[in-house]
């Protein structure tokens, strides 16, 4: 009978990434994951395969395909979800795994002149996202799904619920940013006072908290602060609701301001909280007070950032600068050589007087 077919191997991955809760992002991440791995090895269902498999998959993206340990990590968290939670195997530790290397890289941070020229090439929203994402040390997606209820103007706080590790925390509001945030808040409860006439305005709730709290979907405290210009149909359940501020909307308008104020690093959302705990450190603030700001479980990942205590390479003098006489030196025995160019000589020349 039609209702008696089993669900095909996607749909029960989607099933059991919603029961347990995982966002959508993960669990696009983890599909496109899964067929790769099934498209590789010539469509073979993954029951029929095991541990050689996957090892041979995880090793070829590190030999052959050259990819960062993070992207094997997260490959390899997705056939793992696969297996135990789906297929209910469990895999031995896979020892034959080729490992891709995990250089130690030092975060790309903007210096302040960069913020003030990158800000400046924006306006509306782009601007707000992009301050308060520099003002606070949030995430892109914390700051997307900032609710209004978690913003408080009276402590200049904001609580960033449901962090990286499920954490919640609290963060600094600049105040700065009170007023134009005010007015984003009042925006989104014009914008929710619509969708509520138009039959709509329930937002999604993690967690079931909708069936929990039957009226918090609707409820202005949980609006997005940065809702969504158009409602969309939610693919995880069919309805149709406002979602938040698009992610790659704020990508593109980064990397154009990016262009027109001439800074030459790569820039991404999150260079901006490398920045936020740079600059919070350089300011004196102590490493356990921008592990809190951050969210870090362990202070370690914090400490990357006080590279800037140790003034780096553009804080030290060369031992040649240190030498007076040197450069006089170097540029009497350059004009002293014969049968350099005149154009050559010209410019030393010129350097010396």
């Amino acid at each position: 009978m039609e209702g008696s077919k089993k669900p095909r191997l996607l749909e029960e991955v989607r099933r059991r990434l919603r029961v347990k809760h995982y966002s959508l992002r993960t669990e696009t991440i983890y599909i496109g994951w899964i067929k790769r791995f099934i498209l590789t090895n010539g469509k073979r269902h993954p029951r029929d395969m095991g541990a050689p498999d996957l090892e041979r998959f995880l090793s070829t993206l590190a030999v052959q395909g050259q990819v960062a340990s993070s992207t094997q990590n997260q490959a390899l968290s997705a056939l793992l979800f696969l297996y135990r939670e789906v297929l209910g195997i469990d895999l031995p530790w896979m020892e034959n795994v080729v490992r891709a290397k995990r250089p130690r890289r030092l975060p790309t941070v903007l210096s302040r002149e960069e913020v003030q020229a990158l800000l400046a090439q924006l306006d509306g929203r782009p601007w707000l996202l992009v301050s308060l994402l520099y003002g606070t040390g949030m995430r892109l997606m914390e700051c997307l799904r900032l609710r209004v209820k978690d913003v408080d103007f009276a402590r200049n706080e904001i609580t960033v619920r449901d962090g990286k590790g499920g954490k919640d925390r609290r963060t600094v509001l600049p105040k700065s940013l009170v007023e134009p945030l005010q007015r984003e808040v009042e925006r989104a409860r014009l914008l929710h006072a619509d969708d509520l006439l138009a039959g709509f305005g329930a937002v999604w709730l993690p967690h079931a908290l909708a069936r929990k709290y039957p009226a918090a979907p609707r409820d202005f405290g949980w609006q997005y602060v940065f809702p969504a210009v158009h409602r969309t149909v939610d693919p995880r359940d069919g309805v149709e609701r406002r979602h938040h501020f698009d992610d790659g909307m704020l990508s593109r308008a980064l990397k154009s301001a990016r262009l027109r104020a001439g800074i030459n690093k790569p820039l991404s959302a999150h260079t901006l909280r490398h920045s936020f705990a740079t600059h919070m450190i350089e300011a004196g603030y102590d490493i356990r007070t921008v592990q809190e700001l951050l969210g870090h479980k362990d202070v370690a990942t914090t400490q990357i950032y006080t590279h800037v205590l140790n003034r780096g390479a553009g804080g030290v003098m060369s031992p040649l600068d240190r030498c007076a006489e040197t450069p006089a030196a170097y540029l009497a025995a350059i004009m002293s050589e014969a049968g350099k160019p005149a154009g050559f000589r010209f410019a030393v020349e010129a350097a010396a007087a």
